[in-house]
C-alpha cells in the first residue's frame, strides 16, 4: 500500500501552494474544500464567505464531524491503486483524522503547513476566492476551524512547514522533504 499525507492549516497558510508542489511532482491531490465549494454548486447557493463555512457546518451537524473524511477515503484508495503517494488537502479536524488513521495505519502522515495571521489575511486578500473576505472573516474562518480540531491537528502534525517567506522558500524545503520518503 502506498503513502497517504494529508496537509493541514489555516486559511491562506499555503496548503493550496503544497498541494501544488506535490502536484507537480506526478502526485495526485484530493481537496477536502473542493468538496464542499462542489456540494455549494450542486445546492445552487450564491458563493459569498461565510457560505461555504455554512455548508461544511452544515454537513458535519448532519452527516457526523467525518463525513467529508469518508467520502473521501475510496477515491483515495483507487488512487492507492496505481500511485505510491496520495495527497489529501485541507485536512481541518481530529474526526477526519480518526477516519484516515484508521484507513492507513502507519502509511499515514498528517503535515502542517503554518503562517502568521498577517500574512495569511495578505494573501486571502491578493487571491480573492469567493470564500474569503475581510479580516473579521477571516478570524471567523480561524474560530469555526479550530472547533472542528484544527489547531491539534496543527500541534499534532507529524511534520510542520514554517510558510512566512517566499513560494520558492515552501518549495525547497517540501521538495527536499519529498526526496527522503
Amino acid at each position: 500500500m502506498g503513502l497517504v499525507i494529508a496537509v493541514s492549516g489555516l486559511p491562506a497558510a499555503g496548503k493550496g501552494e503544497f498541494a501544488a508542489i506535490l502536484e507537480s511532482r506526478g502526485i495526485p491531490v484530493r481537496s477536502m474544500g473542493d468538496m464542499v465549494r462542489a456540494e455549494v454548486r450542486a445546492r445552487g447557493i450564491p458563493e459569498a464567505p461565510q457560505v461555504f463555512g455554512e455548508i461544511a457546518t452544515q454537513l458535519r451537524a448532519e452527516h457526523g464531524d467525518d463525513v467529508l473524511a469518508h467520502r473521501l477515503t475510496e477515491a483515495v484508495n483507487h488512487l492507492l491503486m496505481d500511485n505510491p503517494i496520495v495527497l489529501i488537502e485541507g485536512l481541518r479536524g481530529t474526526a477526519e483524522r480518526e477516519v484516515f488513521v484508521d484507513s492507513w495505519n502507519d502509511k499515514f502522515l498528517v503535515v502542517a503547513v503554518t503562517a502568521s495571521k498577517g500574512l495569511r489575511f495578505e494573501r486571502v486578500q491578493s487571491r480573492a476566492r469567493s470564500e474569503d473576505g475581510d479580516l473579521s472573516d477571516l478570524e471567523k474562518r480561524d474560530a469555526r476551524e479550530a472547533g472542528w480540531g484544527l489547531d491539534v491537528i496543527i500541534a499534532e502534525a507529524d511534520i510542520t512547514f514554517p510558510n512566512e517567506s517566499n513560494l520558492e522558500d515552501l518549495e525547497s524545503s517540501v521538495s527536499a522533504w519529498l526526496n527522503t520518503l
